[in-house]
């Protein structure tokens, strides 16, 4: 009866404890950071970036949505903007607003060498180059070396996209 007990007692511990991983890793990374395929481009609900203007990040200091009146199809990819003006002024070098690693989480690149997702808000730029992350734990784990991150997703992602 004792063995049967404990053994029910280290059976619902476990079970609890599972729970209790999965509410923490849920609620810790959002439920949604997990490994991508390979594309060019991160696209949620079709668009990068989501539909935000990825303009605005340098010259409203903000994520802004974007309108599907002003789009523009580039590298695979259909981009949203605020304004007319911020679609002439990506399309005019889409290179220098889109963000880097095609908008997936620049530490998971960096740190692991693959593909997740990211969300809008959180985000840095760096000498005008935009990166993006999944939430705010991640965020701060790039803030922790923002300059070692970058040189190691530079170097990685050539290989990530010639492994599609």
């Amino acid at each position: 009866m004792a063995l049967a007990t404990r053994r029910g007692v280290l059976v619902a511990g476990g079970l609890i404890g599972a729970g209790v991983l999965a509410y923490g890793g849920t609620r810790f990374f959002g439920g949604g950071f997990k490994e991508l395929a390979i594309a060019p481009v991160y696209t949620k609900d079709g668009l990068a970036l989501g539909g935000t203007d990825p303009v605005a990040y340098f010259n409203v200091a903000r994520p802004v949505p974007g309108l599907a009146a002003f789009s523009a199809e580039w590298n695979g990819a259909t981009w949203h903007f605020a304004s007319g003006e911020n679609r002439a002024t990506f399309l005019a070098d889409p290179a220098d607003y889109a963000p880097q690693y095609g908008g997936f989480c620049a530490w998971a690149v960096a740190e692991k060498g693959k593909l997740y997702s990211t969300q809008p808000r959180y985000w840095t730029i760096v000498e005008r180059k935009l990166y993006l992350n999944f939430n705010d734990d991640i965020q701060s784990r790039w803030s922790a070396d923002i300059g070692g991150f970058i040189a190691r997703g530079d170097a990685r992602w050539p290989d990530i996209l010639a492994s599609a």
